[in-house]
């Protein structure tokens, strides 16, 4: 099934532009791809290319983690369709948790899991940094010499990164002389592991055998890999900045043959994405030209209607001044565009001209239903407007696809059945406190308990829609995807029993509004396979005479927004607004301060939200709009 990206409106036109050009502000050449599954495929045919033209062995080096598991399904198919043999080529791992754990918690699980359990790479080809007992330093020293000499001068080396630009266990400070050894993990670095340990770090390694800088820069070519919106900032920092310590990757940028493979989103912030302007010519399409103008305001400082020609002609805009200028008239004509996207009738306002408007005033009311894959999403990231549809009388539902109940604590567990037995409702504090003690590490919760939580999580969600007037019993629909529930942090793949259960409820309420979460970030997180879910299930449902009339926006969560360049509708949200929507999501007390996995952000999510929205209202205040407490953004898929 095809991975979800928004479609392309202008930009650079590469089609015969020289790479000494395209590539002007990259110090590592960025290939960019639709998805993580082009890119995948091309890398994969370069490596079967290269594998097929050596003489003798080829030696391979691969990252650990979810980074390359498109590109071992691809190298597996090429294997199966007899394009290539693995039996004369070496394969190295770049780190692995000291002592190593059981095989289920591996680095490495996914190499022999997802690659060399699939093809004929003779097992004393598979070189992993793996050591299964605690020994003395000395042994230890000796063992990472060993594998450090082992694994210099490779032909070919692929690495995805960290967030920071962490690569194979080398975190900030590290030395470009740095050699095979064992390093410890700071705290920062155990958090993110968590999420591979049940998301308990009192349960993550603090230590591994990390790959030095200095032996992947002996490969004889290397690709850097990177896959979603939430590496853009890295991808950024180490293709186009200055070499930095405190990011490891940069320092690759010695390398005299290396090259990243991105996705759409992961290079979303390099300059020729960014201000393709400056690097060459470009498509000017109505939306491209507000990106244009709103990227030269926050250049210099000003709003739209202050800007010079002097300003567009100092900043790389003279393209665009030649072909739909003059100045004043492009400043009048985004103003009016921009001014146009805010609405505070995100469902159309009845009997109104709607001409400028985002949303048609017909039908009204509007069928509305509200995808959100966590039972909160729909109050953190669209609280607002939630709210507004819901009090303008239109017929909304909310749909949570998935159960949330993994991200349930198990105090939380515990302190629910104490209430009940306090209200006299029955005592099974023990028994569940029982079910708690069987867990096991690295296996699935006990069903019995994930069914607690899902409940739990189900009574929040209802709590919080009913708290601003939705019908909780007729109006509340949990799908509980059957992709999520497989009682681990690790979820399943989306199969068509998720899309049916979706196609159901779409025929059931036929809606004329569709929301989504519209989040790019991990590739195989749950929002973005949510959001696929539903995009398939719409897919299969084309040509239903309802969907004519049917319109899908897009919204973003608690750490990400819209850039203004693509918003089609912004609802503003007074201070009352804004209070009504943080009380919403105050009902979701098992999501409040002891989230199992809060992600790199200390706050609570209605700190996030609010943040965002009210940093949204900024940026339109400062371009010459209305002043307003908070905006909510939107972009409109179809």
């Amino acid at each position: 099934m095809k991975k979800f990206s928004l479609p392309k409106d202008g930009g650079l036109i590469e089609a015969g532009l020289p790479n000494g050009i395209k590539h002007t502000y990259e110090r590592i050449p960025a290939h960019i791809f639709e998805d993580e599954e082009a890119a995948s495929e091309r890398l994969a045919e370069k490596i079967v290319e290269a594998i097929n033209a050596n003489n003798g062995v080829y030696r391979l080096g691969l990252t650990t983690g979810s980074s390359p598991v498109a590109l071992y399904k691809s190298l597996v198919r090429r294997y199966e369709a007899k394009e290539v043999s693995f039996r004369n080529v070496q394969i190295f791992s770049i780190d692995e948790y000291y002592p190593a754990p059981a095989d289920h918690y591996s680095r490495n699980r996914r190499l022999y899991e997802d690659l060399v359990a699939h093809i004929d790479v003779k097992p004393e080809n598979v070189h992993v940094p793996k050591l299964s007992e605690i020994h003395d330093s000395a042994y230890v020293t000796d063992f990472c010499a060993r594998y450090d000499a082992l694994a210099r001068n490779l032909d070919l080396l692929v690495m995805g990164m960290g967030e920071k630009g962490q690569v194979g266990f080398n975190e900030a400070g590290v030395s470009e002389q740095s050699r095979t050894r064992t390093v410890l993990l700071p705290y920062g670095s155990r958090k993110r592991q968590a999420k591979n340990f049940a998301g308990n770090v009192n349960e993550t390694p603090n230590s591994a055998i990390a790959m030095g800088i200095s032996t992947m820069m002996s490969a004889k070519k290397i690709h850097l890999i990177a896959w979603g919106e939430d590496k853009a900032e890295v991808v950024k920092r180490v293709a186009e900045d200055k070499m930095d310590p405190t990011c490891p990757a940069s320092l690759l940028q010695k390398h005299d043959n290396i090259s990243f493979y991105v996705d759409d989103n992961s290079a979303s912030l390099l300059t020729r994405n960014v201000a393709p302007w400056l690097v060459g010519p470009c498509e000017w399409t109505p939306k491209f030209i507000r990106k244009a103008v709103v990227w030269l305001c926050e250049q210099v400082g000003k709003p739209i209607l202050k800007l010079t020609q002097k300003d567009y002609l100092s900043n790389g805009l003279g393209e665009l001044l030649e072909q739909h200028g003059p100045y004043d008239q492009i400043n009048i004509k985004i103003f009016n565009d921009l001014q146009h996207t805010i609405t505070g009738w995100p469902g159309g306002k009845p009997n109104a001209d709607d001409s400028t408007r985002p949303v048609p005033s017909s039908p009204f009311p509007k069928k509305v239903i509200i995808f959100s894959p966590h039972p909160d999403d729909d109050v953190i990231s669209m609280g607002g407007t939630f709210i507004r549809l819901a009090e303008q009388g239109h017929d909304v539902h909310v749909a949570y696809e998935t159960s949330g109940n993994v991200a349930v604590h198990d105090d939380v567990v515990l302190q629910h059945m104490d209430a009940a037995r306090e209200l006299g409702f029955g005592d099974r504090f023990d028994e569940v406190k029982a079910i708690i003690a069987s867990k096991k590490p690295g296996e699935p919760e006990p069903r019995a308990l994930l069914n607690l939580k899902g409940a739990i999580r189900r009574s929040e969600a209802k709590s919080a829609v009913r708290s601003f007037g939705l019908n909780d019993e007729t109006n509340c629909h949990f799908l509980n995807l059957p992709f999520y529930e497989t009682g681990g942090i690790k979820k399943g793949e989306r199969t068509q029993a998720d899309i049916d259960i979706i196609k159901d409820l779409l025929q059931k309420v036929q809606p004329h509004q569709i929301y989504l979460a519209g989040d790019l970030a991990d590739p195989h997180g749950t929002h973005r396979v949510c959001t696929e879910a539903v995009l398939e299930a719409i897919n299969q449902l084309k040509g239903e005479e309802w969907l004519k009339e049917c319109h899908v926006w897009l919204y973003r969560g608690a750490w990400m927004e819209w850039e203004l360049g693509k918003v089609d509708m912004a609802v503003p949200l007074s201070p009352d607004e804004v209070i009504k929507k943080r009380h919403a999501i105050y009902r979701h007390l098992s999501q409040k301060d002891i989230v199992p996995f809060p992600g790199e952000d200390p706050r609570e999510f209605w700190q996030r939200a609010e943040e965002r929205t009210g940093n949204t209202a900024r940026l339109y205040d400062e371009l010459g709009m209305a002043e307003y407490q908070a905006i909510e953004v939107f972009v409109k898929l179809f």
